[in-house]
């Protein structure tokens, strides 16, 4: 359980008193990772690494889990730019997922608790009103999907596929986070979304698109998988895992407030600056698809069954900030 929203789940099961067993690619990696888990959380001594690859044999992830109760499948590919063969992100995070759940149903574990994304839930139609669990991605619709949010509709539909088919099968829940802001534990290993605000703050970003997203705090999602993995009544269910929708202008103002002397950007450019500056800018390519669109979800079924109680998203960004500084990430 690592990287930005593995190592905030991981700080909350420790301190809920669970034993935790973390997967790592690398397990040199254990160490420095432990030592930054360590400062939020006094048992960390119940917490263990095994290394291993999503790639890896469907044997080997069955024994990693050995005699555990819960899955909880975060990791999945994201890429910053648009990959030259969508197959790149597309077939490991499918594959991934379903080498997870295909083990965890040998291994006997009572629940996996999915990590997808709202991106399988609001691109590749454009609706008046807020999207629902009841809502997928239209993957066919190649002008309003990258391949990241492809990746995840396709991996969440294969998800609930091989469970429906499976009787044996271990439960399902999948939560559907947006954007995901909040504090950054480890300097070299942190969202892309923190990476929006970082752009903000260290002169990186001098004008904004106008483009937002639904966004939600790091510590409120992790609360969230944890709730969908001790409710009892969450199996079976999706769960959209939001708290608003802010544009990069709304951030920007929340971070001059809090920061008047920093040099945040104030100004936005036209839609037809960003298109063009997108042609030399793989980053800003990737996002295209939200200029203009504003997709906004409703939250309510969260809130109402798993009595899930978001984090402030100003909050959030502040946090967001402060911890980039701290960090000494931005000056």
């Amino acid at each position: 359980m690592t990287g930005f929203l593995g190592s905030h789940t991981t700080i909350q099961l420790l301190n809920k008193g669970y034993q935790v067993k973390g997967t790592l690619r690398d397990k040199k990696r254990a160490e420095s990772i432990r030592e930054i888990i360590a400062k939020h959380t006094t048992n960390i001594d119940n917490l263990t690494f095994y290394e291993i690859n999503l790639s890896d044999s469907e044997e080997k992830w069955t024994k990693a889990m050995t005699e555990i109760d819960y899955v909880i499948h975060i990791a999945s590919p994201f890429p910053t730019t648009l990959p030259k063969n969508e197959d790149d992100i597309i077939l490991p995070a499918k594959n991934g997922t379903l080498n997870i759940l295909k083990s965890a149903t040998k291994a006997k574990v009572k629940r996996v608790v999915l990590t997808s994304s709202t991106g399988a839930v609001v691109y590749g139609e454009r609706k008046n009103g807020e999207f629902s669990e009841e809502d997928w991605t239209n993957i066919k619709n190649l002008n309003d999907t990258t391949p990241y949010f492809r990746s995840k509709t396709i991996a969440e539909k294969a998800a609930w596929d091989f469970v429906n088919a499976n009787q044996n099968a271990s439960e399902l829940v999948t939560i559907l986070p947006g954007a995901i802001l909040g504090p950054i534990l480890d300097k070299d290993d942190y969202g892309t979304s923190a990476n929006l605000v970082k752009k903000m703050m260290d002169g990186s970003m001098p004008a904004m698109p106008k483009i937002g997203f639904e966004m939600a705090d790091v510590r409120a999602v992790a609360d969230a998988h944890i709730k969908a993995l001790e409710n009892p009544n969450a199996s079976g269910k999706r769960y959209l895992c939001a708290n608003g929708y802010m544009e990069f202008k709304d951030i920007a103002e929340i971070l001059r407030e809090e920061f008047p002397n920093d040099k945040i950007p104030s100004k936005t450019l036209p839609n037809f600056m960003v298109k063009l500056f997108s042609i030399f800018d793989k980053e800003t390519k990737s996002i295209l698809n939200d200029l203009g669109a504003k997709r906004t979800i409703n939250n309510s079924k969260i809130k109402k069954e798993l009595n899930w109680n978001p984090i402030s998203l100003q909050v959030s960004v502040k946090d967001t900030a402060h911890s980039l500084k701290n960090l000494k990430i931005v000056k």
